[in-house]
């Protein structure tokens, strides 16, 4: 049986598992609290972070994309592959994801206000609201691994301070994320057991 080591709100953890939702590979999903980390986890990766796959074969796999891409190597039915998603992904991965952390706990990065870690990332969505009045999706008419890969981000952002994030400037973009968060995709794997 091939092992999941998850944490339900991470976001590199949720991406996983939709791919693996999607994919409807078999899985089993171990929920790790992060303050008692399971032995398997620590055997599997020694780095003890999540998401990590353990296969049936034994292959590990430690990376968030690594796992949505071997998921979809097993069964890709709607062809989330097809349209440009690496530099997105790529983008959303660095620079967002570091302003997301600054802009999250801006109190452990006293440098600036919380104001300027917001508006660096800003800068992302402001590319990804463009990006949206051309088409409903990230990639194109469809959804595709863009989408599935930065929703979690992008929700983790607009939680941060959601009265803000309303009156924000980006109603496509916000239109896109509640469409995701109300699909079946999100909800299935954000389900506690």
């Amino acid at each position: 049986m091939t092992l999941l080591y998850s944490f339900r709100r991470c976001p590199y953890a949720m991406r996983a598992r939709m791919a693996l939702h999607y994919s409807g590979v078999p899985v089993s999903i171990v929920e790790v609290s992060l303050k008692a980390k399971p032995s398997g986890l620590l055997a599997a990766s020694p780095k003890g972070t999540v998401p990590v796959l353990v296969c049936s074969d034994g292959r590990v796999i430690e990376q968030s994309l690594d796992i949505m891409h071997w998921a979809l190597d097993q069964h890709d039915p709607d062809h989330w592959r097809q349209g440009i998603c690496g530099p997105l992904i790529e983008e959303n991965d660095t620079r967002f994801k570091a302003s997301l952390d600054r802009y999250k706990y801006a109190n452990r990065y006293p440098e600036y206000p919380m104001e300027h870690y917001r508006a660096m990332g800003e800068t992302f969505l402001q590319r990804l609201e463009d990006v949206l009045e051309q088409t409903p999706y990230l990639a194109g008419p469809n959804l595709s691994l863009a989408d599935v890969a930065l929703a979690p981000f992008v929700r983790q952002f607009a939680h941060v301070d959601r009265d803000w994030f309303e009156q924000a400037p980006y109603p496509r973009l916000r239109a896109w994320l509640e469409r995701f968060l109300a699909s079946e995709l999100f909800t299935s794997i954000m389900t506690k057991s």
